[in-house]
Order: structure tokens, then sequence, then C-alpha cells
């Protein structure tokens, strides 16, 4: 086979790449915005993007350009960043207008549309000026792993395609168990025990998309998070449930599960706010680092990467989109909120940027970014006058636009590292970013109102962990009564963590989420470490169980929100 061209110059930002990576990006975002509202964690589309352009391309229509192919995996890894911002944060004003109907107001699709383009666009703006400065001139310092690991899979060419029906297996798979236990219930998609000698409680849920989490975060990230499990579940839930009488009654009469959630989960969502904010001031010497390395610098041209987006357009584009979130009433911030978000949003696209540098997209502390900004948005609001349901959702409202920017611009900067790696055109990369935002920006609204429709953010089948507790934070500062007693008492065991040196995160999220999604998580993790032990070494992104993985999150994400539609359809819950 050999490499085709366009103009004498190899194939890249062609009409295929573009069909083939809106699908991807649609699939991958639709998954994870599944995935995201039910566990509170998203996975990296890179890989699995690049493997199936390779199966698709390669092998079905014949085509061998590996640009091509990494422009598919481009635009279709923006799909799983702007679900990730949008599901942090949104699903926050539809628990609000279920609770306080006569005061909120769920948000419409064309809302949730226009903010998820706004941050989405403005994400990869700001990142144009920025890849110069950290992608070209830091390049022995940022290694960009997962951006790394995409050009090793990219490269590999024929092997990495023959992987793609790993993914393709995996999904299948996974859409048939879901189905079973989703739709059929032939087997209980979750299971919960009481352990009355303790009267805390152990659980277990069905489901191949936790397994996929769990081999994919590793062993050691499994652990953590069951510990933290089990810290919540057979100690906090067991001591809460024994000296406060409320608790125990809840306890007495079967509902170990209304514990947790009425006590133990601010207990975790005080560490998690903590753990975040804590992140966010060791990061600090770093972020300085980034905007004194980019001060003054302008995206020009270089030997191998070729040319950026222009500069006056880039520009122009960033005050466009400023202006248009502070006009459209659709995005309900106001001009103190437009500013907010222009400020928020410069910075923590280069925090974002170098982060991911340096640690991988995994480990960027998106969460720790959006508390911020949520905490300050908020006390300004406050300081306005501007409190109760209208403060709180321009408070919502901003730490989403900045939650998307944070991680389209960590998302675009893994990009432009693997197209620097395989000698791939920044502006055509850019532009595909651009398209697969848009592709995103148009079906995430719709995804995000569906599987409310269906199920209800907030319940248990979807709920919504990272809005919750951006919804509790911004309660409290805005003066809502709070348990500020569990909350404090979360944060002193973060602190207590730290001192420890043990993962703050890992832990808190585990306290916080149902003990079943952990256990489930655990045992993929365990799978991970027998076949490391089996083959003797890490498994890296070319490992076919992480792709087999990937298929099992992407399998069960497009099952569930198929059960959605047929839910509403049908008329069956």
């Amino acid at each position: 086979m050999t490499t085709e061209t366009q103009n004498g110059r190899e194939k890249e930002l062609t009409f295929t790449a573009l069909v083939l990576g809106v699908l991807l990006a649609v699939v991958f975002g639709a998954a994870n915005a599944y995935l995201g509202l039910r566990v509170g964690l998203t996975v990296s589309a890179s890989v699995p993007a690049a493997v199936i352009s390779m199966g698709v391309l390669r092998f079905v229509l014949r085509r061998d350009s590996i640009l091509e192919n990494n422009m598919v995996q481009t635009i279709g890894s923006a799909g799983e960043s702007l679900a990730a911002g949008a599901i942090f944060t949104l699903p926050a004003l539809y628990l609000w207008a279920q609770e306080r109907p006569s005061e909120f107001h769920a948000p419409e699709i064309v809302s949730i549309t226009l903010i998820a383009l706004a941050g989405g666009v403005l994400g990869v703006l700001l990142m144009v000026p920025l890849r110069r400065p950290l992608i070209v001139e830091e390049e022995k310092t940022l290694l960009y792993p997962e951006g790394r690991a995409c050009a090793d899979v990219l490269r590999a060419g024929e092997a990495g395609a023959k992987h793609a029906k790993t993914v393709f297996i995996g999904l299948g798979l996974a859409a048939a168990l879901k189905f079973v236990t989703g739709w059929l219930k032939w087997i209980p998609e979750s299971f919960l025990w009481p352990v009355k000698c303790v009267r805390g409680a152990l659980g277990l849920d069905v489901s191949p998309a936790l397994l996929g989490v769990g081999y994919i975060v590793g062993p050691r990230v499994a652990s953590l998070l069951l510990g933290g499990a089990l810290l919540g579940w057979m100690v906090l839930l067991p001591v809460i449930a024994s000296h406060v009488p409320e608790a125990r009654a809840m306890w007495d009469a079967g509902n170990a599960d209304g514990v947790w959630r009425g006590y133990v989960r601010y207990v975790g969502a005080g560490a998690i706010a903590t753990g975040g904010l804590f992140s966010l001031i060791r990061s600090m010497p770093l972020f300085v680092r980034t905007f004194r390395a980019s001060a003054g610098k302008t995206a020009k041209s270089d030997d191998r990467g070729g040319r950026d987006l222009p500069m006056k357009s880039v520009l122009a584009g960033i005050a466009c989109v400023v202006v248009f979130i502070w006009a459209v009433p659709a995005v309900p911030v106001g001009f103190l909120g437009a500013m907010l978000i222009a400020l928020f949003g410069f910075f923590f696209a280069a925090v974002s940027a170098r982060m991911v540098g340096l640690v991988g997209s995994s480990n960027n502390p998106i969460s720790g970014m959006t508390i911020a900004t949520l905490v300050v948005s908020a006390l300004v609001i406050r300081a306005t006058g501007a409190a109760g349901a209208v403060g709180m959702t321009a408070a919502i409202a901003i730490g989403s636009v900045v939650c998307i920017v944070a991680a389209i611009a960590g998302d675009t900067a893994q990009d432009l590292k693997t197209g620097r790696l395989l000698g791939a055109t920044p502006w055509k990369q850019q532009v595909g970013e651009f398209v697969g935002v848009v592709a995103s920006a148009l079906v995430i609204g719709g995804v995000l109102v569906l599987l409310h429709k269906a199920w209800g953010f907030g319940s248990k089948a979807i709920s919504a962990p990272q809005a919750t507790l951006m919804k509790v934070i911004v309660e409290g500062i805005m003066g809502d009564g709070l348990p500020w007693d569990l909350l404090a008492a979360g944060a002193g065991l973060a602190v207590a963590l730290m001192l420890l040196r043990v993962p703050v995160m890992p832990v808190a999220i585990g306290i916080y989420l149902p003990i079943g999604l952990n256990v489930s998580i655990f045992a993929g993790g365990m799978v991970r470490a027998y076949v490391n032990r089996l083959r003797g070494v890490e498994a890296t992104g070319e490992d076919p169980g992480t792709l087999f993985s990937a298929g099992l999150i992407a399998g069960e994400g497009l099952c569930g929100i198929l059960l959605a539609v047929l839910s509403l359809v049908i008329g069956a819950r």
C-alpha cells in the first residue's frame, strides 16, 4: 500500500477525515458523557480514535496516510474533552430545578449548546499562541505522554490497524451486557449488602464500562478508590449510623444508601474540594513559569511544524467569543461573567496545556481549576448583590465555560504534540479541533436532556457526582444551609492524607462515589495487574487490553444512550 498524496503532499485535512472524525467525536463524546455522569470520570479518546481510524481508512477504504489518520483522531478526541467539561458542571442546574422548581429552570438544549460551543472554541483559540512556547520551545521539558503514545500507535501502522477489531469486540460485548442488565433486567445492575455487625454496607455494580475504567487507570489508582470506598462505607457510615439518631433510623430501615447520601458523601465532597484546591496551589509556580515562557511570544512558522492560524484572526476570534458570551441571553453570565471567563479561561488554558505536558491528561486537575473558578466567581457575584437563583446560575455557567476551555486546551495540546512528532501541519490540526468542537457541541445538549429525561440527574443510574460537588460549593458560598461540619471533616481528612503522602483525590472520590462502582473499578485494576505480571512490563497505550477496555466504555455508554431513547419512546423506565 502506498502513501496517498494531495497536490504532491501527503493527505491530511480531507473530506473523509472530516466525516470520520466528526462521527468519532459524536460517539466518544456521547459515551464519555454517560460514563462521566455515572462515575465522575472520563477517559482519553485519542488512542481508540486513532486505532478505529486506521481500521476504517486502511482496511475498509484502502487509504494509507498517517497524517489523515492523525486528523481523524484530532477531531474525534475533541468530543470526549468537551463532554467532560459540560457534564462536570451543567447538570447542577437540573438538580436545582428538581429541588426548587419555583426558582430554577432546567437549561434548554440551545443554552447548553451555546455554552459548550463558546468554551470549546475559546479553548482552541487560546491554545494557538501557546503552541510554540510550550510544544516547540519546551520540547525536551514537556513530553506530553498521551500525545507521544498516540503518535506511536499511528506509526505502528498495520499493527495498530489490526487492533481496531479489539475495540469493536469490547464495544459489542459491553453493549450486549448493558442491554441485558438495563433493559431485559435479567441481571440486576447493582447489589448492596448490609453488614449488620458493624452497621456498614458492601456492594457491586455489574458494569463492563467500570471494568474498563479500572483496567485503564491501573491497580494503584483502583486500589486507592476502593480504599476510599471502604473508609466511607465500612468506617464513616457505621460511626454515623451508630451515633446520629436520624442516620440510625435510616440504617435500621434498610436504607444504608440514604445514610451515605445524607452524611458520608459530604465528607467526600469536602475532601475532593480541598484536594483539588491544594493541587492547584502546588501547581502555582508551574503556572507562573508558563506565563513567563509564553509572554510576548507569537505563533510563527517553524522548520518542522509549519504554520499556525494567523494571530490577528485568533485574537479577533477570542474577542468575538467573549462578546458573544456577554451579549447572548442563552449564556446567562452578563458582562461581569464574560470578563471572568476571559480571565480564568486564558489562565487555565495555559495551565492545562502545560500540566498535560508534564503529567498527562489523566492527571490534569481540571476539577480543581473549576472549583477555583466557582469559588472566585460566586464570591464576586455575591459581592455585587446578585444572590439567589440568578447568581447561582451565573456561577455555574461561568464554571462550565472555563471547565470546557481547560479540557479542550489540554486535548488540543496533546493533539498538536502528536502532529509535531508526525510532521503534521498545525493550522490544519487547529481547524480540525474547531470541527470536532462544533460537532460535539451540537450533540452534547441533546445527550444531557435525553439522559435527564430518561433517568434524572442525581439518580442511581446517573448520579452526576462532579456536578453535584459543584452544586454544593456554589450553594455554600451563596449562603444556603449546608452540613459544614461534615465538609470540614472531609477537608481535615484531605489534609491528613496529604501529610501521610497518600494521593488525596482517588481516596476522596472513593468516599464520594457508591461502593459498588469502586468495587467494579477495583476488579478492572486487578485484571490489569495480572496482565502486567504475565507480560512482565507495564501495559502501554498499544496494549490490546487498553483498547478492549476503551471498547467496553464506549459500548456501555452508547447502549445506555440507546436505552434512554427507548425508555422515552416506549414509556418504560
